[in-house]
């Protein structure tokens, strides 16, 4: 509504307002052919989308670090669970495997347990050692075998090395043995390379055996083995007592000397073999039992004349 006083609007304003409107309407409808025609929007729309791209990345940037910091997390908290449970399962699997070669240990040491009796040809029992007593001034082993099973004072003991030493006390259900090491005993050995007859004393230590009284002139050497020789009829013969690792002369200067190292497995095994009286000859078989006498046939009688 035109106010009163006011002068009325001229041509030339009111189509200056409309020429905008007519150009828009103009370039609408040319921009309407063309993309008909030449399917211009799609690549104006690619454009843009080029364009805005970084601005879309940017946008999800706080969402595509929230999903991967979850996704690293779980990861990571699946593999500390997985590490977890290898780890168990090779606490599991080592300890199966130090029980199979404690068993594989155990195994062979009773071959050569019972090996040890079998070059020799010799009546043997098996015994278990229940205590075992390495003390300087008392070198004895108790076991699990007695008098109720054959045991008897004197009896020999030996293991899968060598000789370990003699039965000296004997009960019901159980015995027990002086070792070689013991201070007070002692046993005839020789000297495999030479034959030389000697006697090894227990020096109170479970790795040192003691050769006193060698003559000046005997050949005995570092590294010589020696052996039971059998004297005396209590420890069988041919059975190792240890090796000789050193020699020299002792405080008289008459005699030489010689350290041992034992044969015997005096601080380690489990059981030990009892020699039982007596050897056995292997070319003597168990008696044959003799077959019954056969009455002889009864003598024939003469028939009597008709």
């Amino acid at each position: 509504m035109i106010q009163s006083g006011s002068p009325p609007p001229k041509l030339a304003d009111a189509a200056a307002g409309t020429l905008p409107l007519l150009a828009s309407i103009a370039l609408s409808a040319v921009l309407m052919v063309v993309d008909h025609r030449g399917e211009l929007s799609p690549r104006v729309r690619a454009a843009l989308s080029l364009a805005v791209e970084p601005v879309w990345r940017l946008a999800a940037l706080p969402g595509s670090l929230w999903r991967w910091a979850d996704t690293t997390l779980a990861r990571q908290q699946a593999l500390a669970e997985e590490t977890r449970l290898l780890r168990r399962e090779l606490q599991l699997r080592d300890a199966q495997l130090a029980r199979l070669e404690a068993v594989s240990r155990e195994n062979q040491r009773l071959r050569d347990l019972l090996g040890a009796k079998g070059d020799f040809q010799l009546a043997v029992q098996m015994a278990g050692i229940l205590d075992v007593d390495l003390d300087p001034w008392r070198q004895r082993i108790r076991l699990d075998r007695g008098r109720a099973e054959g045991v008897e004072e004197g009896q020999a003991v030996i293991d899968a090395g060598g000789m370990l030493g003699q039965v000296v006390e004997v009960s019901e259900h159980g015995a027990t043995a002086l070792l070689l090491t013991d201070a007070s005993h002692s046993v005839p050995v020789q000297v495999v390379r030479t034959g030389l007859r000697l006697v090894a004393v227990g020096t109170g230590r479970s790795d040192t055996l003691r050769v006193p009284n060698i003559p000046q002139s005997a050949d005995v050497r570092v590294g010589d083995l020696l052996v039971t020789s059998g004297i005396g009829g209590r420890f069988p013969a041919g059975f190792a007592v240890g090796t000789v690792r050193a020699v020299g002369p002792d405080d008289t200067r008459l005699f030489l000397v010689a350290e041992a190292t034992p044969a015997a497995r005096l601080d380690r095994g489990q059981e030990v073999l009892l020699v039982m009286r007596g050897e056995i000859d292997p070319t003597v078989g168990p008696p044959v039992p003799e077959a019954p006498a056969t009455p002889p046939p009864p003598a024939a009688t003469a028939e009597p004349s008709r």
